[in-house]
């Protein structure tokens, strides 16, 4: 069987910065990628709209060309968003989506992920000046829906976790003071966040990454698998049915890629576990095993349009761009991930999926 689909963009991942960005932006092409919508949390973040690199941030401008530099001009699309923090203001979204540089900002709650201690809480930007510029230039909100400085009994447990109180408290009330802001809910992982842009306005869509889709907590702590722990963390088995759900229903226009692809060169470190599972090389090939995990037949017209529409249609839809006219082609056949190479050598990112056969590989 061999599926024959429009190139993908993958709307949420990770190129970092420095000697190896150029082996993970190859990673993406290699995979069928026609574009991307590269993380502002580096070191300093995506901060600023134009400029050359601050001390305290750097530019959209400025990264975009770094990236670019590093292969990615050979992307149909590059959006960059800017990094919410203390310091963002309406006068930049203004100014920054006259110029064409600002298409999308990013919201990280404080503390609650990798190079996110520059975020600024929801609290603060809700019913404020900097989201209602956003809803007026028609700016997309990209969101990292977890509620920050939770305990840990309240950050997960059984009943509750730091995005079921998220979708629950917060969002309710940032579409109620902005009812028109064009909002991702990114790498959503948890049936309450999945029913709630169901039932959203169709300007709310959301990210699913294939981890998500594919594992639960129980894989992740069955052996302690660090190389499947991402924040937010894979959840339960009824979670990630309503992900599945939410996907492969005929004709859904909200669900769409975005990895959330994060390469990270020391999983383990002193205090603790670098959050991020690296999909470069082998995501459309995990996206498709979680659809046939999910009951979908891939060897049928439905099958097939029920993925292209979640793999290349959707996302390129909600932000406003056509779809690729290039195509890919991945074949079911087994496969294997390896660890990059980049001119320095091998760098060190655990491939989501290392040592594992996978069920499809990419031909073409």
């Amino acid at each position: 069987m061999t599926l024959d689909l429009p190139k993908w963009f993958d709307l949420h991942t990770h190129f970092r910065q420095g000697p190896a960005m150029p082996a993970y932006v190859k990673a993406h092409l290699d995979m069928g990628c026609a574009g991307a919508l590269a993380m502002p949390n580096t070191q300093p973040p995506v901060s600023y709209v134009s400029g050359a690199a601050r001390d305290d941030g750097r530019s959209i401008e400025n990264y975009s060309a770094e990236l670019r530099a590093a292969g990615a001009d050979a992307f149909e699309q590059l959006i960059v968003p800017l990094y919410l923090t203390r310091h963002t203001t309406a006068a930049m979204i203004r100014e920054g989506a006259a110029s064409g540089l600002l298409r999308a900002c990013k919201y990280y709650p404080p503390h609650g992920t990798t190079n996110s201690e520059h975020g600024t809480p929801m609290d603060d930007l809700i019913g404020g000046e900097v989201f209602r510029a956003m809803e007026a230039c028609g700016i997309v909100l990209c969101i990292h829906g977890e509620q920050h400085a939770l305990s840990g009994p309240d950050y997960i447990d059984a009943q509750q976790n730091a995005e079921t109180s998220f979708y629950t408290k917060r969002m309710p009330r940032l579409l109620a003071a902005h009812p028109k802001l064009r909002i991702v809910c990114e790498h959503i992982t948890t049936r309450t966040a999945a029913e709630f842009v169901a039932n959203a306005p169709e300007h709310v869509g959301a990210t699913i990454t294939p981890q998500h889709l594919l594992y639960t907590l129980g894989h992740l702590i069955q052996g302690l698998k660090y190389h499947l722990y991402c924040l937010p963390i894979v959840k339960f088995q009824d979670d990630r049915a309503a992900l599945r759900q939410a996907v492969t229903i005929a004709g859904q226009t909200k669900f769409f890629a975005g990895t959330d692809s994060a390469p990270h060169t020391t999983k383990a470190t002193a205090c603790g576990c670098a959050a991020g599972c690296f999909t470069g090389g082998c995501a459309p090939q995990l996206y498709a095993m979680a659809f046939e995990e999910a009951g979908v037949d891939l060897s049928t017209a439905g099958g097939q349009a029920q993925f292209e529409r979640f793999l290349s249609l959707n996302g390129p839809a909600f932000y406003g761009f056509p779809a690729s006219q290039q195509r890919f082609q991945m074949e079911k056949a087994p496969s294997s991930t390896t660890l990059l190479d980049t001119p320095a050598g091998p760098v060190t990112p655990l491939p989501l999926g290392l040592g594992m056969e996978l069920s499809w590989r990419i031909v073409g």
